[in-house]
């Protein structure tokens, strides 16, 4: 593996709880180091986490406009490799753009960012560098997500027919995002989080899911975004049909107002032979359903798993894996790509794959497509673009 890749970050201080998942995430498997970062605008919290984390205080910096020209302005083999973006989504074109420009690879936070054009603008400076791009579409890490992707591709369930995913959560139910809750409130406010509240914050996770296990492509949605709490500046509340490519169907719903649930991602995809089932909160099961045979359960570590999925798993069959290692997978991947060697290759030979431009794109035309959509009378609009 040789030496840890060093890692700033924009964002992720004190009490920021995707921050401190990335730090973990990144830091599981030896290949990062976390070097630099600029934490926040507040300037105590910004120097209390870089001492919590044990960095120079030198490479604490007060945004992240001095943390790219410093590092850039540093020797190569002290410099940081990458920047990891985790801050309110109005932050995430100007600092990657930034950073990508100046020669550093990039994972960024979802959504990509405010809107197809800059997301459009980000993909052009990760293409003009030469650098790498990665999202934190973290399910993807799962390694039974990756087993249910193989096995749709493979043609196990025949023709996909239908595909349904939803993301229930409840956080939100009540206005705590008036009363001074900083992560709702950001995500509520149109001017930090976007043309989508619900929508852009896990509605993409769902969209971005579902096209990935599924390996079709969206045509067309109908979507209906509802605002369930007074006063609220951004949905809380999404339900899309889909219309995919070969004429598969599929129903999209995501909430964050639905009270009791916790973090209710649930994908599954029906063939005409059979289907799947896979849930984030059991997430080393995999369930698999026939039309002329009994329904099979698959376990992470278990018999009968493909050799790219295998790769993807820390741990014997029994020994839990979660979130933090299906982010970790992710990092992972991000790293050796960056390094170029062949252990970003697993045991089949094939490449380690991570979300990147493409992800970011497609969901962000799903999200303005969705916003034009549910404000339109116009029962199907088509997701234009690649």
């Amino acid at each position: 593996m040789g030496q840890p890749l060093r890692l700033g970050m924009v964002g992720g201080g004190e009490g920021a709880f995707i921050g401190a998942v990335h730090r973990m995430a990144a830091a599981l498997d030896g290949d990062w180091a976390m070097t630099a970062g600029a934490f926040s605008t507040d300037a105590g919290r910004n120097a209390r986490t870089g001492e919590q984390l044990g960095l120079d205080p030198r490479r604490v910096y007060a945004s992240f406009e001095e943390l790219i020209a410093r590092e850039r302005g540093l020797p190569a083999g002290e410099r940081i490799d990458a920047i990891a973006i985790v801050t309110p989504n109005h932050l995430h074109a100007p600092v990657a753009i930034a950073a990508l420009d100046a020669g550093f690879h990039v994972l960024c936070e979802k959504p990509m960012a405010m809107s197809v054009a800059e997301a459009e603008t980000i993909a052009g400076s990760a293409e003009a560098s030469g650098k790498r791009f990665a999202l934190a579409f973290t399910y993807c890490g799962y390694p039974l997500v990756e087993e249910a992707r193989l096995r749709v591709a493979r043609g196990d369930f025949g023709a996909i027919r239908l595909v349904q995913v939803e993301y229930l959560q409840g956080w939100l139910s009540r206005p705590i995002d008036a009363g001074g809750n900083k992560q709702a409130e950001w995500r509520t406010d149109p001017a930090r989080a976007g043309l989508g509240g619900c929508l852009g914050d896990i509605g993409t996770h769902a969209f971005q899911l579902a096209e990935h296990v599924s390996g079709l492509r969206t045509d067309a949605i109908c979507a209906d975004l509802t605002t369930h709490v007074p006063r609220r500046r951004l949905d809380d509340d999404v339900s899309a049909l889909l219309r995919f490519d070969g004429g598969a169907r599929g129903v999209l719903k995501t909430t964050q107002v639905a009270a009791g649930e916790e973090n209710g991602l649930k994908l599954r995809i029906h063939g005409e032979l059979g289907g799947l089932e896979w849930a984030q909160m059991e997430p080393n099961t995999l369930a698999l359903r026939w039309l002329d045979r009994p329904t099979e359960i698959v376990r992470a570590g278990g018999p009968g798993l493909d050799e790219r999925t295998l790769a993807l798993i820390r741990t014997p069959a029994g020994h839990p894996e979660g979130y933090i290692e299906a982010f970790a997978n992710l990092y992972r991947a991000f790293a050796q790509a960056i390094r170029g060697d062949r252990t970003s290759e697993d045991r089949s030979g094939a490449s380690r794959w991570f979300p990147g431009l493409a992800d970011g794109l497609r969901t962000m035309r799903f999200v303005e497509t969705a916003v034009a959509n549910a404000a339109s009378d116009q029962k199907w609009t088509r997701i234009d673009g690649g």
